[in-house]
């Protein structure tokens, strides 16, 4: 039995365990459908075609790990931006592990999507905002028929989060192979800011399948800002699918650093309801060996007087390979728009590949866009005027790759953050920054 059969088949077993209401499971069941009629897209598949996921899909992964497995915060803490106070959700093999997070319902809710799909008084929330952007393709659709853990997030109108949120998933490994769909509710009302941080990490060499959706509402004059910090193992795979609405002048980003993981695709999408909205979406990817880093991004205007700024950088070495496939619509209604997309690239090695598709469409004819990708080496002339005084040849390789991600890092907002991916280019590069930002 291949995957998608015992997906299919595991269906009924999963539904007739968990507890929902009517709205939901009527959601699930005919995201089941969709994705039995559609399967896992393959490279015949035009958004596909510079990724294959057969390597991935090869293993017998179990779809409900059994056994719990307890960790201790010292040895994980690692993995968490720990120089900063923060509430936690984490998760261990898709449960909830209670010990270590920080949960809050204090005038927020930091909780448990199992808890707002089971639970009357979040019902309201959930009938109006959960699956009403993502999209119905067969990965996404595969998540929301098996949604039933993730993190639940609601800001209510005029909160400022005192604190970020830190969204970590663990794969102990207690399994051969593991496969988890964790789903991410996260509305922010009008007037209120919050800062996510959001990583998945194994723990073992044992292969893992992540495939995780998140949606994301931005209400009037909402501030989110959100960091995802992509550096598993090599036997780890993440299809991470993030849908974010935003409303009249709300302001939303989103920095990607990926730098570990054997397949990572990220799929990205922006949606403009309104005017004066500001959208962000930087990232950062450096990748050797056999790795496969794909961006998928999509930013879609709909109304006038907006911006989009896209910026992603990539740094591609041994037979690593990269792609970058944005595109922007700007509807014939969105007159005044202000779009920027640019995807920088340099290839360190002979073999590695980067494949990169920048689109625009545009219906209006009052607008500033523009797009742009290079592919290049590093600078020559640079290289020989830092050798020329004195710098060591790995270092000043170091130092030029740095500078050319750096002004991604710029617009990094929790200091602490931007240190730590700071030290992660650095250990990537093999070479010893010297400096924090």
């Amino acid at each position: 039995m291949d995957l998608k059969d015992k997906l299919v088949s595991s269906f009924l077993a999963f539904e007739n365990r968990v507890d929902v209401d009517a709205y939901v499971h009527d959601v699930r069941t005919d995201a089941i459908k969709i994705f039995e009629e559609k399967g896992f897209p393959s490279k015949k598949d035009e958004a596909w075609k510079y990724t294959s996921l057969n390597s991935v899909l090869k293993h017998d992964y179990s779809l409900f790990p059994k056994q719990e497995d307890a960790l201790e915060y010292r040895d994980v803490k690692k993995y968490f931006i720990h120089e900063i106070d923060s509430y936690k959700i984490v998760f261990i093999d898709g449960k909830y592990s209670s010990h270590l997070s920080q949960t809050t319902h204090d005038g927020i809710d930091v909780c448990l999507m199992s808890a707002a799909l089971s639970k009357p008084k979040y019902q309201l929330v959930i009938e109006n905002y959960f699956n009403k952007i993502a999209s119905k393709d067969s990965l996404t659709s595969l998540n929301t028929a098996f949604s039933s853990e993730g993190a639940f997030i609601h800001i209510p109108k005029n909160k400022v989060v005192e604190k970020p949120i830190q969204i970590v998933h663990f794969s102990s490994g207690n399994e051969a192979a593991t496969m988890l769909q964790p789903r991410n509710l996260i509305v922010v009302d009008e007037n209120s800011h919050v800062q996510i941080i959001e990583r998945h990490q194994s723990l073992t060499d044992n292969p893992v399948l992540t495939n995780c959706v998140t949606e994301v509402f931005a209400n009037k004059r909402a501030i989110v800002d959100y960091y995802k910090i992509q550096n598993d193992n090599l036997t780890a795979s993440l299809i991470d699918n993030t849908f974010i609405n935003q409303k009249r002048e709300s302001v939303a980003s989103v920095h990607t650093f990926s730098f570990g993981g054997k397949l990572t695709r990220n799929n990205l999408n922006f949606f403009q309801n309104g005017e004066r909205i500001d959208s962000t979406l930087k990232g950062v990817t450096i990748i050797g060996d056999k790795q496969h880093v794909d961006h998928n991004t999509l930013v879609h205007h709909i109304e006038p007087n907006c911006e989009s700024h896209q910026d992603y950088k990539g740094i591609f070495d041994d037979s690593a390979v990269g792609v970058f496939n944005g595109k922007v619509i700007v509807e014939k209604e969105a007159q005044k728009t202000n779009a920027f997309q640019a995807n920088n690239n340099i290839l360190i090695s002979d073999k590695a590949t980067i494949n990169t598709k920048p689109q625009l469409e545009i219906f209006a004819d009052d607008v500033k866009c523009s797009h742009g990708c290079t592919i290049g080496q590093l600078d020559e002339s640079a290289m020989f005027y830092m050798r020329s005084r004195g710098i060591p040849e790995k270092e000043a390789k170091g130092l030029l790759m740095y500078a050319f991600s750096n002004n991604v890092l710029s617009s990094v907002k929790i200091p602490e953050i931007k240190q730590r991916i700071t030290k992660l280019i650095a250990n990537k590069l093999g070479v010893n920054i010297g400096f924090d930002l």
